[in-house]
């Protein structure tokens, strides 16, 4: 059985589940079950969640009084999980609040509070449309939104894929000379017909 490190909330396991029916060689070790060896990890996901606290910040951000619900612990094991993947070069899929961890883990930063992006017919709907990079392999015309924080400066280690056709705010990237790294501030979990881009990354987790 081969381990994918993550930590995801209980209300979003089933949605996960779902896309394991095809890998049955993948488990999910889940950070907030029971505690996770990293090193026995052959790839991490990180996944929706609460605002980052303000302490994980490289740089405080301005109006960081907006910052929501934040979950300290559960930060610590996410800051230290991005970091094992990208130094021992593992598969790494980053997902709404995962893909915030992963720009500021490498020295990005955030825009803290953003309108439009989380109304609730948006949640689950795939109605945000997306502009794209020339060469991205994993494209969808339009995906779904549920996030009031984005990325603002991007880390050096990190390029854009993707980002909303109307404001530009940045839905994908992928991190720079490194297997397999991507994020993505939609919830692919949360519809099948983002399969394609789970089956690819389980594909990862046994080179």
């Amino acid at each position: 059985m081969i381990e994918l490190a993550t930590w995801i909330r209980e209300s979003d396991e089933p949605m996960f589940a779902q896309f394991l029916t095809r890998h049955p060689h993948v488990r999910f070790a889940n950070a907030r079950r029971a505690p996770v060896d990293i090193t026995d990890a052959r790839g991490v996901m990180i996944t929706g969640g609460p605002d980052i606290a303000l302490e994980f910040h490289s740089e405080p951000p301005h109006e960081h009084w907006l910052i929501r619900d934040a979950e300290p612990e559960r930060d610590l094991w996410e800051f230290a999980a991005v970091r094992f993947a990208c130094e021992r070069r593992l598969p790494i899929l980053c997902i709404c609040k995962g893909v915030q961890v992963l720009n500021v883990a490498l020295g990005g930063t955030l825009l803290v509070d953003i309108p439009g992006h989380d109304l609730p017919e948006m949640k689950s709907a795939n109605v945000q449309p997306l502009h794209y990079a020339s060469g991205v392999r994993h494209r969808f015309e339009k995906v779904n939104s549920s996030h009031h924080q984005a990325l603002d400066r991007v880390a050096d280690a990190i390029e854009i894929e993707a980002w909303h056709a109307g404001d530009g705010i940045i839905e994908q990237v992928r991190l720079r000379e490194h297997p397999w790294g991507i994020g993505v501030q939609y919830h692919p979990e949360r519809d099948v017909m983002y399969a394609p881009l789970f089956d690819d990354f389980f594909a990862q987790l046994t080179r």
